[in-house]
């Protein structure tokens, strides 16, 4: 899968998502990114699932790890990165870097050329073959900010983390959707799942509690061209 990576100038620009004294882009396709710092972040690849669940005689359409780094290729010309982060989950298992075709290691080497690309090992995938290129690490800091797959609840750190593949259900004129999103409260942000075959957790859900401890919060809902904010208050459970 050969990419051409040119800027994307028809984009426009998403809704600011702040992080203490950081403005980040919540986009529209999954996607955090920080203009000051030209850092991109993904979370919760999973590439590979179709394959892992092949080998348990469940047969999905093979085409996730293809549509993923798709998206992921659109991101990266749209903003033109100098750093990418992947927050864990990046591989569906243990043995999914293994697995990955020729094909999409090449996208994998295009998409990090000139660029700086890291790793953080996540539950599913805490190695990755070495020949897949970037850094590794579990967990890292910028600018005050902590970047680690799984969400840590008594933290006095900003963090942006993964893990949760956090959706929202809201109603509309048309009726409710269920759609996959950001979960922030100005110190935390939960990234929704960037894998094409990922599922995802109602921000309702009890695994969210301990994280936000009652206080506000704000659902970064995905639309199909646009970031709606949306109070948890205003989102239901499932």
């Amino acid at each position: 899968m050969n990419i051409a990576i040119r800027p994307d100038s028809r984009h426009s620009p998403a809704p600011a998502l702040q992080l203490g004294a950081a403005s980040f882009v919540a986009d529209a396709m999954g996607a955090l990114y920080w203009p000051e710092e030209r850092l991109l972040v993904v979370a919760d690849l999973h590439l590979e699932k179709g394959s892992a669940y092949a080998r348990r005689r469940v047969f999905l359409p093979p085409y996730d790890t293809a549509m993923t780094l798709a998206a992921l290729a659109a991101l990266v010309a749209r903003y033109i990165p100098r750093t990418v982060i992947a927050l864990g989950d990046s591989f569906h298992d243990v043995e999914g870097g293994e697995r990955l075709p020729a094909q999409f290691r090449a996208t994998l080497r295009q998409l990090q050329a000139g660029r700086h690309w890291i790793w953080i090992a996540g539950n599913h995938d805490p190695h990755l073959p070495a020949d897949l290129g970037g850094a590794r690490h579990d967990e890292l800091v910028i600018a005050n900010i902590t970047f680690r797959h799984e969400p840590k609840a008594a933290t006095p750190e900003i963090e942006i983390a993964g893990h949760l593949h956090p959706v929202a259900r809201v109603v509309g004129s048309t009726g409710s959707v269920r759609r996959r999103c950001f979960v922030s409260d100005g110190a935390r942000c939960i990234l929704p799942a960037f894998g094409a075959y990922a599922g995802g957790l109602n921000l309702h859900d009890r695994a969210f509690a301990p994280l936000f401890a009652g206080r506000e919060r704000i659902a970064h809902v995905m639309g199909r061209e646009r970031v709606y904010k949306i109070s948890h208050r205003h989102c239901l459970p499932d």
